[in-house]
């Protein structure tokens, strides 16, 4: 076996540990991650597995990013061609609740379940999650201080605020989804969003 063969074949088999520890963790926590439950699941050898991460929490911080590249596809990439500012903000919110409208993962969404789980918990998995959100956050308040600066938000608009809001929209259409298995959480949350992003200073709260 040539040493790229060699290289190429790890690779590959360190993505299928990942996506199906998304799957398990989407739906059960990160905690619910074994190296014993992945190895008999993909036929592997617990020190197969081991070996691609040599520990359970690198394993989580792993899982982490893997979750993090597929919500950046499904939710920030789509938005990415739009103008910047209130446009942006739009096909990004429409992506994010399509995001959870199709359940790409099984569980809901994951950073949330991870946030739920880790966020009275101190260590590297707890400081990885709140990075997360905080990374998004930024991304949410640059867009809404562009649509400001624009004017297509009334002046005076604080994107602190706007961030907030499109969070606990998205949070709320989890939440339904999950738990109440609600089918008019998505038109919901569209709704709410649209509300916010609203250029009319009459329906702006």
């Amino acid at each position: 076996m040539s040493p790229r063969r060699s290289a190429a074949e790890a690779l590959g088999t360190r993505a299928a540990i990942l996506d199906r520890s998304v799957a398990i963790a989407s739906a059960e926590g990160l905690e619910g991650l074994t190296i014993g439950r992945l190895a008999g699941e993909l036929g592997m050898s617990k020190s197969g597995v081991l070996g691609h991460f040599g520990s359970k929490e690198a394993l989580q911080l792993a899982t982490l990013d893997r979750a993090g590249e597929i919500f950046r596809a499904e939710v920030w990439e789509p938005a990415l061609p739009a103008a910047p500012g209130l446009t942006r903000l739009r096909v990004l919110c429409e992506a994010w609740v399509s995001y959870l409208e199709r359940g790409v993962f099984p569980g809901g969404c994951f950073f949330v379940a991870a946030a739920h789980e880790f966020d009275g918990r101190p260590g590297p998995v707890r400081e990885a999650v709140e990075a997360r959100f905080e990374m998004w956050r930024e991304r949410l308040r640059k867009e809404a201080g562009r649509a400001v600066a624009a004017g297509d938000l009334p002046e005076g608009t604080d994107p602190e605020q706007v961030a907030f809001e499109l969070l606990g929209a998205a949070m709320a259409l989890n939440h339904a989804l999950q738990l109440h298995h609600d089918p008019q959480a998505p038109t919901r949350a569209r709704q709410a969003m649209h509300a916010r992003l609203t250029s009319h200073p009459s329906r702006i709260a």
